[in-house]
C-alpha cells in the first residue's frame, strides 16, 4: 500500500479501518502536499489519530462515489478545493476554461461548479441529516456571509446557509478541527458545538450569544448596497484573534453567528506541521491521466511564513489566512530542504523560498502581537506607518544557510517581495543579496497600477514607491553585471480606474519601456474590499462614490491599453482614445500611444461591415483577448510574463 491516504474501500480495509472517522470530499485531485489545504487539513487528523478516507472530485452526477466508504463514524468534511471553483471554472470575461491546474492532465470538467453546495446536497440527498457535515477550505471560508456572487451577478446567502452543512470552518484549520473532531468524539452532538474559534455555525435567535458585532442582514444587504458596503466593513474589522468579536448576520429565521477567529499557530505547530508524512506528490492514480499540475511549481519550492500585513483590497488572504505573521523556524525550513535534495528529480533549484509575501518574517509592529492589528488602517499603504517594524535580517540568514546546502545550486524567490517594505529597510544588505543570487532572471513585483487615487482604492502604495525600487533594482543589476529584469503585474479595470486612469498607465508602460504579453482584468471574487467597490460603487471604509468599469467595451478598451503597442488593439485603443478627448495620442509622434487608421485597417472594417450587419470589426473579437484570469487564482500558476526594457537603453 502507498504511503497516502486510502482512496478506495479496499485501501481503507487494508489499512485495517472498516468504517472511516471521516470522509473527505474534495474539489481537487488528491495531492497530498502542505501546499494544498486538504493535505494539511487530513494529515493533521490522522496524526491525531483520527482515520480518514479521501475522495477526491466524486462525480455528481451518481450515487456511487458517494457511497464509497459508506456512512463515517464522526462525520464528511467538504471543500471546493485551493481555489474557488467559480474561479476555477470561468475567466474575468465570465468565458469557461478548457483547463484546471487542480485537475488531472490540467483539464477542466472533474468537479462542478460550485462545488461545495453541489457536493453537500448529494450527501445531504444520500445520508440525510442525522451525519455530522462540515465545510472548509477556500470557497467556503469566503463565502460565509451573504455575498456578491460575480457569477450570477448578484447577492447570494451565506454558503453554510445554502448547503445545509452544520458548521463552517474559516480560516487556517488546523486548530478548527481538532476541536471539533475532539468534541464529535466525545459524543457531542454537532447542533451543540457552538464555541469553536474560527467557525461558522446557523442558530435561532432566541440562542443568539450576547456581545457580538452585528452587520446587517441577507436581505437587507440584498436590497441595499450601502448595507452591503456597512457589512463588509464590519467583518474585515473584526476579523482579527486579539480583539475579533463573534459577528452576527440574520439569514431569514436564523442567525449566522462567525466566531472569532482561530488562534494562529505557533511556531513550534508550524514546524510540526512540515513533518508530518506528506508523500509531496499527486495520487499514483493519476499518472495515466498526466498527473496534476500544480504540483510543478511548488514541488520544490518551501513555504516558510503564512499571513500578511500588506492588506491589499482586491486580495483574498487577510480574509482567509488573516494579517498576522506566523513563520517556521530556520531549522524547520532547512532540513526540509535537506529533504527536497534529496529527490532524484531536484536539479539544484530551489524554486522559491516564500509565502503570501516573500520577505515578511516578523509582526508589523510589537502592538500587533497584544493589541492586534489596526482597524481600517493599512500597515504600508499609502505610506508605511511610523511603527512599521522592518528587520531582513533573519530572512536573509535563513537564504544564506538554504544556499551553503549541498547539491543546491540556487535560490530563487518567486512568491513576490513587497518592494515597499524592502526600501524601508535602512540596511540594504538584502537588497543587494536579492539581487546578486536569488532572481531567476526576472523578478515578480506588483505595481498593479501607476495612477495614485486607483492604488490608494487597491491598498497599494503609491507608485513613486515603484519607481524608487526600479531605480535602485537596475543600479544594482548593472553594477554586478547581471541582465535581469523586472516583471511587474498589472490590473485594469479595477474599481475606481477610469479610462484616462488607463490612459495614463499606458503611457507609464510607454515611458518606462514594459511590454506586458498578458494582462489582469479585475476578477470580482468572493469576499474582498475591491469585490465590495465593484458591487456597490462604494468604498467601505469612506462610503464614498467609486468609478465602477462596467461594460464590456470599457474593460477591453482599459485592457487593450496596457498592450498599447499591439496591432490588432490599434483600433479599439483608438476608439477609447477619442471617446477620451485625447486625440493626441493618436499619431506618429513619439509621445504617441497609437498610429492613425491606415488604409488597409479602413478597408478590411469597411468589408467586414459590409459582410456582416451590425460587426464591430476586430473589436468585438479582441474583447478578450489578454485576459489570464489571475485575480483569485493561484501566484505560483499565472504565467504572466513581461518585457522590460534593458537597464539604460530608451523604451
Amino acid at each position: 500500500m502507498s504511503g497516502f491516504l486510502p482512496v478506495t474501500p479496499e485501501e481503507l480495509s487494508a489499512a485495517g479501518i472498516t468504517r472511516p472517522d471521516f470522509v473527505y470530499i474534495l474539489g481537487d485531485a488528491y495531492v497530498d502536499h502542505p501546499s494544498f489545504g486538504a493535505a494539511i487539513i487530513s494529515r493533521v487528523l490522522e496524526n491525531a489519530g483520527y482515520s480518514v478516507a479521501m475522495l477526491p472530485q466524486p462525480d455528481w452526477r451518481h450515487d456511487a462515489d458517494f457511497l464509497r466508504f459508506g456512512t463515517p463514524r464522526l462525520g464528511f468534511l467538504v471543500t471546493g478545493g485551493n481555489i474557488d471553483s467559480m474561479v476555477a471554472h470561468y475567466t474575468a470575461a465570465r468565458k469557461k476554461r478548457s483547463d484546471d491546474a487542480y485537475s488531472p492532465g490540467g483539464k477542466a470538467g472533474y468537479r462542478p461548479d460550485r462545488a461545495v453546495l453541489t457536493y453537500c446536497r448529494r450527501i445531504r440527498e444520500l445520508f440525510g441529516k442525522e451525519v455530522p457535515l462540515l465545510i472548509g477550505g477556500l470557497e467556503a471560508s469566503l463565502r460565509r456571509f451573504a455575498h456578491y456572487d460575480y457569477w450570477d451577478d448578484a447577492v447570494r446567502p451565506s454558503i453554510l446557509a445554502e448547503s445545509g452543512a452544520d458548521l463552517l470552518m474559516y480560516g487556517m484549520g488546523e486548530h478548527s478541527i481538532l476541536e471539533i473532531a475532539a468534541l464529535l468524539r466525545d459524543g457531542t452532538p454537532v447542533c451543540e458545538i457552538t464555541e469553536v474559534r474560527g467557525t461558522c455555525y446557523l442558530t435561532d435567535p432566541e440562542h443568539t450569544p450576547y456581545g457580538c458585532a452585528e452587520c446587517p442582514s441577507f436581505e437587507q444587504v440584498q436590497r441595499s448596497k450601502e448595507q452591503y458596503a456597512r457589512a463588509c466593513r464590519i467583518q474585515y474589522d473584526q476579523q482579527d484573534e486579539v480583539y475579533g468579536k463573534r459577528i452576527l448576520q440574520r439569514h431569514g429565521g436564523r442567525m449566522l453567528v462567525q466566531n472569532p477567529p482561530a488562534l494562529s499557530l505557533t511556531q513550534e505547530e508550524f514546524d510540526a506541521l512540515y513533518t508530518l508524512p506528506f508523500q509531496r506528490t499527486y495520487h499514483p492514480m493519476y499518472e495515466p491521466m498526466g498527473g496534476v499540475p500544480a504540483i510543478r511549481e511548488v514541488r520544490f519550492s518551501i513555504t516558510h511564513n503564512r499571513g500578511c500585513f500588506g492588506f491589499c483590497n482586491f486580495c483574498s488572504i487577510a480574509l482567509h489566512q488573516g494579517r498576522r505573521m506566523t513563520v517556521r523556524s530556520e531549522d524547520s525550513v532547512i532540513e526540509e530542504a535537506r529533504m527536497l535534495t534529496q529527490y532524484p528529480d531536484f536539479k539544484g533549484y530551489l524554486h522559491d523560498v516564500g509565502g503570501p509575501t516573500a520577505n515578511f518574517r516578523h509582526p508589523s509592529c510589537e502592538k500587533q502581537l497584544t493589541q492586534g492589528l489596526c482597524r481600517g488602517r493599512k500597515c504600508l499603504a499609502p505610506t508605511p506607518c511610523r511603527n512599521l517594524h522592518v528587520d531582513h535580517t533573519e530572512y536573509l540568514s535563513l537564504l544564506r544557510k538554504l544556499r551553503a546546502l549541498p547539491r543546491v545550486k540556487r535560490v530563487f524567490i518567486r512568491s513576490g517581495i513587497r518592494y515597499d517594505y524592502l526600501l524601508e529597510d535602512k540596511d540594504e544588505t538584502f537588497f543587494r543579496e536579492l539581487v546578486r543570487h536569488h532572481v531567476s532572471g526576472q523578478l515578480k513585483v506588483a505595481p498593479e497600477h501607476c495612477s495614485n487615487h486607483v492604488l490608494d482604492l487597491m491598498g497599494k502604495p503609491h507608485i513613486e514607491a515603484y519607481r524608487a525600487f526600479q531605480k535602485r533594482f537596475y543600479e544594482l543589476t548593472r553594477s554586478m553585471g547581471k541582465e535581469q529584469y523586472l516583471v511587474p503585474y498589472l490590473m485594469s479595470s479595477h474599481p475606481g480606474s477610469t479610462m484616462n486612469d488607463a490612459i495614463e498607465l499606458a503611457l507609464f508602460l510607454k515611458s518606462e519601456g514594459i511590454r506586458p504579453e498578458q494582462v489582469q482584468d479585475f476578477y470580482p471574487t468572493p469576499g474582498t474590499i475591491s469585490t465590495c467597490m465593484f458591487w456597490t460603487g462604494l468604498d467601505p471604509y469612506t462610503m464614498q462614490p467609486v468609478y465602477v468599469p462596467r461594460t464590456a467595451e470599457e474593460k477591453a478598451g482599459q485592457r487593450a491599453l496596457l498592450q498599447y503597442f499591439k496591432p490588432e488593439n490599434h483600433a479599439r485603443i483608438r476608439k477609447a482614445l477619442l471617446r477620451a478627448g485625447r486625440r493626441d495620442l493618436i499619431g506618429t509622434a513619439p509621445g504617441c500611444l497609437v498610429p492613425p487608421e491606415s488604409g488597409r485597417e479602413r478597408a478590411s472594417g469597411n468589408r467586414q461591415s459590409a459582410g456582416r450587419p451590425g460587426n464591430t470589426g476586430n473589436a468585438g473579437r479582441s474583447a478578450n483577448a489578454g485576459n489570464t484570469g489571475r485575480q483569485g487564482r493561484p501566484e505560483k500558476h499565472r504565467t504572466i510574463r513581461n518585457v522590460h526594457k534593458k537597464p539604460g537603453k530608451k523604451g
